[in-house]
């Protein structure tokens, strides 16, 4: 069995509200400074710069998963992790025919900035991804998942955009692999605080905007084989010896 330091939400310049210094060389080099082995890249909306990101890392020995922060029409924010940047642009694809038909309005939200490996400008991204995507959650849940990827909620306490802010309780119905806490709040506090199911596992994530924000909360996965999505869920449902430490 092996330890493996994940920081499962990170966005890149892409998202209207992070730094333009999120760029691919100095997301990888900052995660490796702060000991992490696995990173997703979550975007809203978009994995626009995902795959920049991917190639950043090769040879680094960190593992970068392609993923997206979806904002259901619940406005309820999502992570949604994959094996693959085919399965990632193909969720995105799903997202895409759904979205509002508005233009992003850099002067009211900030830049969208689509880059390369090295952190250089290809082009600024004017599709509006800052709104909910007209998919209910738990039909995005059963859409990620057959895509084969995860479905974790993200900041689930969260006033705005988080699932338990918003709708009040845990969906009954709902098949997530997991729920995201905000970095402030422990796992064991959140059992007594909420009223959530009990088999449910609970990560922590930096939701980092901004390079130092990085790995300064992470989730430990101890994994029988290399990283992947499967062993990240078999360590999620605790198979085996795999299982998930917040620290």
């Amino acid at each position: 069995m092996n330890e493996f330091r994940a920081d499962l939400h990170i966005h890149t310049c892409l998202s209207a509200c992070a730094e333009v210094e999120m760029i691919p060389p100095l997301i990888v080099d900052e995660a490796l400074r702060k000991g992490l082995h696995i990173i997703a890249v979550t975007d809203h909306n978009a994995v626009g710069n995902a795959a920049a990101v991917m190639e950043a890392a090769v040879g680094s020995g960190l593992w970068v998963m392609p993923g997206m922060e979806l904002q259901c029409q619940e406005e309820v924010d999502v992570l949604c992790l994959f094996d693959t940047l085919e399965q990632a642009q193909a969720w995105e694809a799903q997202v895409r025919a759904v979205a509002l038909p508005f233009r992003h309005d850099a002067d009211r939200f900030g830049p969208q900035y689509r880059v390369d490996a090295e952190g250089d400008f290809i082009a600024e991204d004017d599709s509006f991804y800052q709104g909910p995507a007209q998919i209910p959650l738990e039909e995005a849940a059963a859409a990620v998942h057959a895509l084969g990827g995860l479905f974790i909620p993200a900041h689930i306490e969260r006033p705005m955009k988080g699932l338990l802010g918003v709708l009040g309780l845990w969906p009954a119905q709902l098949r997530a692999d997991a729920a995201e806490l905000s970095p402030n709040l422990r796992p064991s506090a959140a059992r007594q605080r909420f009223r959530l199911p009990p088999e449910l596992p609970l990560i922590t994530s930096s939701d980092a905007h901004w390079l130092a924000i990085i790995g300064s909360v992470m989730t430990i996965f101890v994994l029988e084989g290399p990283p992947s999505i499967a062993e990240l869920r078999r360590a999620l449902r605790g198979e085996g010896e795999r299982r998930v430490v917040v620290p």
